[in-house]
C-alpha cells in the first residue's frame, strides 16, 4: 500500500459529531473530503456546526478568515456514495451497530475504488467482524479518534484479522500528517482506552455502592490524591450515563462476562430513570442550577480518600498489566493511549514502575483475600514483576 498522497480526496461516511470533526482535521491538513450523510437534516446540522466551529476558531484569532472558508471549501456535503470514486482513504462514522457497519462498508466496496483504505471510527466493534463482510477485508482497519476529534490527539488503528500490516502502517503515517498520535491496539474488546480505563469508572462504583465514600468524596480524592483531571462520576456525566454502561456492557459480554467488568446495578437504575448526566440536566450530578453541578455530598477523611485512590489506581495498574498481557497494545503505546486519550496525569504502567510492582500486587492481594471474588485476581504479569522486582520501562 503506498503513502496517502498530502491532497488526496478523504471520505467521511456519517456527518454526525464524529464524521464531522474528523472532516475538519481531514481538511484543515489540505485534504478535499467528501462527508456523506443519507439524511438532508443531518447534512445540514453538519454544514451550520462546521460554519459555527470556524467562525469561533477566527474569533479566536486560531484562523484567518481567509483559512476558515479554505477548509470550509474543501469540504463537500454530499447524498450520493458515487461522490467516493478517486477517495484514497473512506472512513465510516456511523451509529454503533454491526449490521448498520457492513452495509455501510458494502456501500463503500460498491463506489470507492478498489485501491481505497476502508477505516472504521467504532470504538466498541470488532473490526475483524466488521471487515468479514467486505470483499477484500485485507483493506479495512480500525481508525478511532476521540471526541472531539478536532481536539483531542489520540488515534486509536486497529488490524482487524485480514488487515494487511501495510494498511496499518499507511494510516499512521497519515494520522500523524494529520497532527494527531496514532496507537496500534489490538482488535480485542474496548481496544486499549476503552478496556483499561473500566476500573476508573467500575471500582469507584463498587466504592460508592458499599458505602466507602460517596460520590463527592471519591472524585474529590481521585483529582486531588492522583491528579486525574476529573473524577470518575463528573466524567460518566459527561460522557453520558448510558453511553458509559454501554461500552461496559459491550465489554463484560465481549470477554465472556469476566466480573473485572460487571456493570453497576446503581448506573443502570439511572439510565432507566432517564439521569443520563449532563445532556439530561441530571446523572450523579444535579445540573438543574444552570450554574455547574451540586455537589451531592461533602469530603470524607483524608484516610478513606487514601484509601479510596490506593484501591481505583491499583485496578487500573492491574487492567493495563493485563493488557500488555494479552498483547492489546505495547507498554509504550498503552501509557501514550491513556495519557493522551482520557488525559491521565502519568502513564499507568510509568506509575506503576514508580510505586513497585510489588506494592500495587500487595493491594490487590489483600483486596482478592478480602473479597473472595475473581473481581481483584491480580495479572500474571504483574505478579511476574513482582516476583522479579521487574519494570515496565528502563531507567
Amino acid at each position: 500500500m503506498n503513502e496517502v498522497s498530502t491532497k488526496a480526496k478523504i471520505g467521511i461516511v456519517g456527518s454526525g459529531t464524529m464524521g464531522r470533526g474528523i472532516a475538519q482535521v481531514a481538511a484543515t491538513a489540505g485534504h478535499p473530503v467528501v462527508l456523506f450523510d443519507v439524511a438532508a437534516e443531518a447534512r445540514e446540522a453538519a454544514r451550520a456546526d462546521l460554519q459555527r466551529v470556524h467562525r469561533r476558531l477566527v474569533d479566536k484569532g486560531r484562523l484567518s478568515g481567509a483559512e476558515a472558508e479554505a477548509i470550509l471549501e474543501r469540504i463537500a456535503l454530499a447524498e450520493d456514495p458515487r461522490a467516493f470514486a478517486g477517495a484514497e482513504v473512506v472512513i465510516e462514522a456511523v451509529v454503533e451497530d454491526l449490521a448498520v457497519k457492513r452495509s455501510v462498508f458494502a456501500l463503500l466496496e460498491e463506489h470507492a475504488g478498489d485501491q481505497a483504505i476502508l477505516a472504521t471510527n467504532t470504538s466498541s466493534l470488532p473490526v475483524t467482524a466488521i471487515a468479514a463482510g467486505c470483499r477484500q477485508p485485507e483493506r479495512v482497519a480500525g481508525a478511532h479518534f476521540f471526541n472531539p476529534a478536532a481536539l483531542m490527539p489520540l488515534v486509536e488503528v486497529v488490524p482487524g484479522l485480514a488487515t494487511d500490516p501495510r494498511i496499518v502502517a499507511t494510516l499512521h503515517e497519515l494520522i500523524r500528517r494529520w497532527g494527531k498520535t496514532p496507537v496500534t491496539a489490538g482488535d480485542t474488546p474496548g481496544f486499549i482506552v476503552n478496556r483499561v480505563a473500566r476500573p476508573y469508572y467500575g471500582e469507584s462504583l463498587r466504592l460508592l455502592d458499599e458505602g466507602v465514600a460517596p460520590i463527592g468524596a471519591i472524585d474529590q480524592a481521585l483529582r486531588d490524591l492522583g491528579g486525574f483531571p476529573m473524577g470518575p462520576f463528573e466524567l460518566m456525566d459527561l460522557v453520558g450515563l448510558d453511553v458509559s454502561l454501554a461500552v461496559t456492557e459491550t465489554i463484560f459480554r465481549e470477554t465472556g462476562y469476566d466480573p473485572r467488568y460487571r456493570p453497576s446495578l446503581t448506573q443502570r437504575r439511572l439510565v432507566q430513570a432517564g439521569r443520563l448526566g449532563r445532556k439530561t440536566g441530571r446523572g450523579f450530578y444535579d445540573y438543574s442550577s444552570g450554574e455547574g453541578p451540586a455537589s451531592p455530598s461533602p469530603p470524607v477523611a483524608p484516610g478513606v480518600a487514601k484509601t479510596v485512590f490506593d484501591r481505583v489506581l491499583a485496578m487500573l495498574i492491574n487492567e493495563a498489566a493485563e493488557a500488555v498481557l494479552f498483547r492489546v497494545a505495547s507498554p509504550e503505546d498503552l501509557d501514550l493511549a491513556m495519557t493522551l486519550g482520557v488525559r491521565y496525569p502519568k502513564g499507568l504502567l510509568a506509575w506503576c514502575d514508580e510505586l513497585g510492582a510489588e506494592t500495587v500486587l500487595g493491594r490487590l492481594e489483600a483486596l482478592h483475600d478480602e473479597y473472595g471474588e475473581d473481581r481483584y485476581r491480580p495479572s500474571a504479569l504483574l505478579r511476574r514483576m513482582a516476583r522479579t522486582n521487574g519494570r515496565f520501562f528502563s531507567v
